[in-house]
């Protein structure tokens, strides 16, 4: 891999990946909004910048330097936490607009599309085919990223691209600043107050940015077509193991209060984190503990809050 475009570039887990691929010697051209010059994530000084505008491909792709472009990686998602994801004509925005994407890559002459899906699109699935099941809001997130993983297959196929699939479970680190459990967990442990959560009894995962960033690139060299390789920590378990990991790493002091709050979602079975495919074709396998991760950030924010 010599030279790949990035969408979202100035996001948490698109920055991670950037600044990855630059460390690798890879040349990367960033498309990013005109009003992202303050974007929250610093870019490497050999990243080239073009002003974009994702609603409106078209008129933008002209500015696109001409080249031969190994991928494109698409992390540009508006309204991937708090109210936003129960946005639906923003959801499906994304959607359309991954799908413009695409054919902008195709054009292009990239070889390979690599999106961002979530693990929330099983969850999605089962919320939404799980008799007498109500979805929650949050669902409507999860149908975006489904549409767009359903749109973009059907697309890359008959324009003739590679698509690859890489599914996210739960990214956290270092740049988060999302209203997402992680984050929010640190910062309450942080003013020494109890956080609250369900009884932690569904399965979950979570996966270290750095970790994350890796897995892209691997997944991007090595994967096969058409393909969905999940980013993991091949420790999946139920949440509240990874919430007591957390407490001993960082604050053994701050009561983990768990039961107030009602759990609503769907339990995944453990089988759905499986990370096993992406091992095997990808090479890529976790290196960071949840314990250190959780350290690492903490330490992040505490930084971040004496600036």
């Amino acid at each position: 891999m010599r030279r790949v475009l990035v969408t979202g570039a100035r996001g948490f887990v698109g920055g991670a990946v950037t600044r990855y691929l630059c460390s690798k010697g890879v040349e990367v051209v960033a498309l990013v909004r005109e009003d992202a010059s303050k974007g929250r994530t610093d870019l490497p000084m050999s990243v080239i910048t073009v002003p974009f505008d994702i609603s409106s491909v078209e008129g933008y792709a002209q500015f696109i330097p001409k080249n031969d472009y190994d991928v494109f990686y698409h992390f540009a998602w508006s309204g991937s936490a708090g109210s936003a994801r129960a946005d639906v004509a923003l959801q499906l925005d994304n959607a359309k607009w991954a799908v413009d994407c695409l054919r902008l890559a195709e054009r292009l002459g990239c070889k390979r599309f690599v999106g961002a899906g979530s693990i929330v699109e099983h969850e999605t699935m089962a919320a939404a085919y799980t008799r007498g099941n109500k979805p929650g809001l949050g669902y409507v997130y999860g149908g975006g990223k489904l549409i767009s993983h359903v749109m973009c297959a059907s697309v890359a196929a008959d324009v003739g691209i590679d698509l690859i699939c890489p599914v996210l479970t739960n990214a956290y680190g270092p740049g988060e600043v999302s209203p997402r459990l992680v984050n929010t967990t640190l910062r309450k442990c942080l003013q020494r107050e109890s956080p609250q959560f369900t009884s932690g009894t569904q399965n979950y995962d979570f996966v270290y940015i750095d970790d994350v960033a890796r897995a892209f690139y691997l997944i991007a060299e090595n994967g096969r077509p058409f393909n969905e390789y999940l980013i993991g920590s091949s420790t999946a378990r139920p949440l509240k193991e990874f919430l007591l990991e957390m407490q001993k790493a960082v604050a053994p002091d701050v009561e983990f209060i768990f039961g107030d709050i009602p759990f609503t979602g769907i339990d995944l079975p453990l089988s759905a984190f499986d990370c096993s495919v992406t091992e095997r074709d990808t090479g890529f396998c976790a290196e960071v503990s949840f314990a250190e991760g959780a350290c690492r950030t903490m330490q992040w924010i505490k930084e971040q809050e004496t600036e």
